[in-house]
């Protein structure tokens, strides 16, 4: 692999869980949010058909021309579908539920688990940081994004059951760098919707600090309902309620971030 490909490739972060209702978009959003902040230049592409990081950036999906799915089917370019999100140094790549159509288009395409991986060779050098929110399965949308990026990030909601999909997106991230991307790293595991007042959010933690001793972030996401209000004013959580315990944890998770890859 060339030295600028690779490095290009280690610019971007997969964020993925293929188990729902854990944040995971919600930390896509904010994180990239805060780094953006901070002078960071950020491309968030939303890979999921669901299109939530789109609405969550208050971007209307009803009023998209060119979306993810066009550029993965190479109807555009990527240039041409990233739109702004009235952030400083902070863009989109939006969804759609055209998006879905994408992995049926895609069961007889040669390489089609490089697909993103190959047009995003073109923004290389325009922007510091690429976040991909990855839909809710191991599907190939999913697939494309692990191969496409350098590090994952995964969201991890505070309860037992989450420890099982973990294990499952733990072995699939371990074949995807033994077959395909052998540069894939964990970033890290950030554990979401933690309430301290449970000793059962306090057991999955350990669980997890023992599975990942070096990986977990020693951030931890809150619970909070203001997590579900922002969105629906298409707002970051610093922007509605920039004194929330939950906005405030995402700050400390960027730094974290910044600290891991430099």
């Amino acid at each position: 692999m060339k030295q600028a490909e690779r490095a290009s490739r280690e610019s971007i972060i997969a964020v993925a869980n293929q188990k729902g209702g854990v944040g995971k978009t919600t930390t896509t959003v904010n994180l990239a949010g805060e780094l953006a902040s901070r002078g960071a230049r950020i491309l968030l592409i939303d890979c999921d058909p669901q299109g939530n990081a789109t609405t969550s950036l208050g971007v209307d999906k009803r009023n998209l021309a060119l979306t993810t799915y066009d550029v993965l089917m190479d109807s555009a370019e990527v240039r041409e579908a990233i739109v702004p999100t009235g952030r400083s140094n902070y863009d989109l790549m939006p969804a759609s539920e055209h998006l879905a159509g994408a992995m049926v288009e895609f069961a007889t395409v040669e390489k089609r688990e490089w697909r993103l991986a190959s047009v995003l060779k073109e923004g290389q050098g325009t922007y510091d940081r690429i976040f991909i929110d990855c839909p809710p399965s191991l599907g190939l949308l999913t697939l494309n994004a692990l191969c496409a990026a350098g590090s994952v990030l995964i969201p991890l909601q505070c309860e037992y059951l989450a420890l099982e999909g973990l294990a499952q997106l733990k072995g699939t991230i371990d074949l995807v760098q033994q077959q395909l991307n052998p540069r894939l790293a964990i970033l890290g595991v950030v554990m979401t919707m933690y309430d301290g007042r449970t000793n059962l959010a306090q057991q999955v933690v350990e669980e997890v600090r023992r599975y990942f001793p070096h990986r977990i972030f020693n951030t931890l996401i809150p619970r909070s309902v203001r997590v579900s209000e922002a969105p629906s004013y298409g707002q970051l959580l610093f922007e509605y309620d920039p004194q929330n315990r939950a906005a405030q944890a995402y700050k400390l998770l960027a730094d974290e971030v910044i600290r891991r890859v430099g």
